[in-house]
C-alpha cells in the first residue's frame, strides 16, 4: 500500500471519514488496519466489537494499537492481550491496565506475575506501574521486589510506591535515594517530597 493511502487513513480521524476507515478494517496492509482503528478512536466512531476485534489481529501492530486505546475504556476487559505472544503487545495490555486503574482479579492476579517474572524488563516495568497506579496493597510485595531490578524497573518501582505507606516503603524509598542509576534517586526524591518526607 502507499504512503499515499497510509496518509488519507491518517488523516480520516480528523476529517471525519468514518466510511473510509471502517472501509480499511479489512485491508491485507496491517498499517491501514491500524491507522484505521487511529481514525475510529479519534472521531469516536469505534464501538467496543471492532475494538476487540482489533485487538486479537494476527498483526502485533494492531493488538498494540488497539491495546493501548482500550486503557481509555474501564469496562474492556485486558486479560487476553496480557496473555498475547508478542511482549509489545503485553507491555503495551500493561500499561493501559494502569489507565483503567480498575481491573478484575484475574486480571490483577496477572499484573502480579508480569511484575515478577515476565522475561522482558518492559514488561516487568509496565506491569509493576500498573500496581501503583491502582494502589491495591496485595501488589506492594511485588512493587518492592522490583526496587531490586533493572535500572528502568527500579525507577518504575519508586514511583509505583507513591500510593503506599508503612516502614518498608519507607526504607525502600530511602534506600532508592543511594541508588547507583540517577533516574532512580530523582524518582525516589520525587515520591518523598510529594509525602512531605524531604
Amino acid at each position: 500500500m502507499s504512503r499515499s493511502r497510509w496518509r488519507e487513513l491518517a488523516v480520516a480521524g480528523h476529517a471525519g471519514d468514518e466510511a473510509g476507515a471502517r472501509a480499511a478494517l479489512g485491508d491485507t496492509d496491517p498499517v491501514a488496519r491500524e491507522l484505521a482503528i487511529g481514525a475510529l478512536h479519534r472521531m469516536d466512531a469505534l464501538d467496543e466489537a471492532t475494538l476487540r476485534t482489533a485487538m486479537h489481529d494476527l498483526d502485533a501492530g494492531v493488538r498494540r494499537r488497539a491495546t493501548l486505546i482500550a486503557g481509555t475504556r474501564p469496562g474492556c476487559s485486558l486479560l487476553d492481550v496480557l496473555h498475547d505472544v508478542d511482549h509489545t503487545v503485553v507491555e503495551a495490555a500493561a500499561w493501559s491496565c494502569g489507565e483503567q486503574e480498575v481491573v478484575d482479579e484475574d486480571v490483577f492476579a496477572r499484573l502480579l506475575a508480569l511484575a515478577a517474572d515476565a522475561d522482558e524488563a518492559l514488561v516487568r516495568e509496565a506491569a509493576v506501574a500498573a500496581l501503583g497506579a491502582i494502589g491495591d496493597e496485595r501488589g506492594l510485595p511485588v512493587i518492592l521486589a522490583a526496587c531490586a531490578d533493572k535500572p528502568a524497573v527500579r525507577r518504575r518501582a519508586a514511583l509505583a510506591l507513591a500510593p503506599f505507606d508503612g516502614p518498608e516503603v519507607d526504607a525502600a524509598l530511602h534506600a532508592a535515594l543511594e541508588d547507583r542509576d540517577w533516574q532512580v534517586r530523582q524518582a525516589a526524591e520525587d515520591v518523598l517530597r510529594a509525602a512531605g518526607d524531604e
